[in-house]
């Protein structure tokens, strides 16, 4: 019987704590590949909106047969006016951010990009506290941990971002630093550029926030998935050919561009927002947002193993500190959990038997 007991708390515990943080490394890494084919890709003459479009048609694609593989089995309740509508204003969110964030990242840079992509955690926190899907008490140790957690994992990223520091492990390469020493016009463009991203970043947490919700009231991450892509697929293809009326534009002539669109399809549109869902809804919109600054480090370290970047102080120090960060919020997340499991703590962890991944 006591075998039996501890069998199914290390099951629970596994399942609780083990596979989201897995799975969301492994969803992280897979984005900064994709990134890096994307810029392949880009380099190859490919238009982002185009990308945009055919990567959503390809996830659609592969999604159709796996919602229904997958959650055939699971009795789910019928699809009501309220939860297209979380749909539809789950599309509009994502494509406008998109948009947003590729028009930021033209007028600045990728570099401003990925450092403003440490604000989604601290948005995440506050609108997840505002809409009541987070506790917040400051005599709470989780809760500061939390809030401490994702202040110094933020500040890692910062460091890798904005200090580079004595090389550690020379390279064949040398990566580009922020530049600062712009002229007015530029300077402009610097400005508008990381308005957008703020935009975009704000409107990434909210997505978060609506698509927990949404993944709790229709519990199957697949269909939900599904369902947010093809609209994606239908809304950016006739918004992007107005905005990129060029037919040549829309032509795949590369062979690094389909090899691209195909992963960025099938591993990162598909398989990503998949696993974003379900951790959003086991986990809370909180816990996903925490491991954007992870993308940095990730990033760092695949440069100096498969490009023969260098490897700078700047990067370690950020590094331990996005370590201590992430420690820090999931130890947070942990007391919460137990809390719950004595009846008086934290909502966002429902019962691991409410919430299958699989079924």
């Amino acid at each position: 019987m006591a075998a039996s007991v501890a069998g199914k708390s290390s099951g629970r515990y596994c399942y609780r704590e083990v596979l989201p943080f897995a799975i969301m490394v492994i969803v992280e890494c897979a984005n900064v590949g994709n990134s890096t084919l994307f810029k392949a890709a880009s380099d190859a003459g490919a238009s982002y909106m185009v990308f945009v479009v055919y990567s959503f048609a390809i996830s659609v694609l592969s999604l159709l047969p796996l919602a229904f593989l997958f959650h055939r089995k699971t009795r789910l309740p019928p699809l009501s006016s309220a939860l297209m509508g979380r749909i539809c204003l789950l599309v509009v969110i994502g494509l406008t951010g998109q948009t947003l964030g590729y028009k930021g990242i033209q007028y600045s840079s990728p570099t401003m990009a990925s450092s403003m992509s440490n604000l989604t955690p601290a948005f995440t926190f506050a609108l997840a506290i505002a809409f009541r899907m987070e506790k917040l008490a400051l005599r709470s140790l989780p809760s500061l941990a939390k809030i401490i957690g994702t202040v110094v994992s933020i500040s890692g990223a910062l460091v890798v971002v904005l200090y580079e520091g004595p090389a550690v492990v020379r390279g064949s390469s040398h990566p580009k630093t922020l530049n600062y020493s712009l002229g007015s016009d530029e300077q402009s463009d610097w400005v508008i550029g990381g308005v957008l991203l703020v935009i975009d970043y704000i409107l990434i947490s909210i997505w978060y926030i609506v698509q927990a919700q949404t993944a709790r009231l229709y519990p199957a991450e697949f269909f939900i998935v599904f369902l947010y892509n093809l609209g994606v697929t239908l809304l950016s293809a006739p918004v992007y050919y107005f905005m990129e009326p060029d037919l040549n534009a829309w032509r795949i002539n590369s062979q690094i561009v389909i090899i691209s669109l195909l992963y960025a399809g099938v591993v990162s549109t598909a398989f990503g927002i998949v696993v974003h869902t379900w951790s959003l809804r086991v986990k809370g919109p909180v816990y996903v947002a925490s491991f954007r600054p992870l993308s940095i480090a990730i990033a760092a370290v695949m440069g100096v193993l498969f490009l023969g970047d260098t490897l700078f102080l700047g990067s370690v120090i950020g590094a331990i500190l996005i370590a201590i960060g992430f420690y820090v919020v999931l130890w947070g997340k942990v007391q919460e959990d137990m809390y719950e499991d004595l009846g008086t703590g934290s909502i966002e962890s429902p019962d691991p038997e409410d919430v299958p991944l699989l079924r």
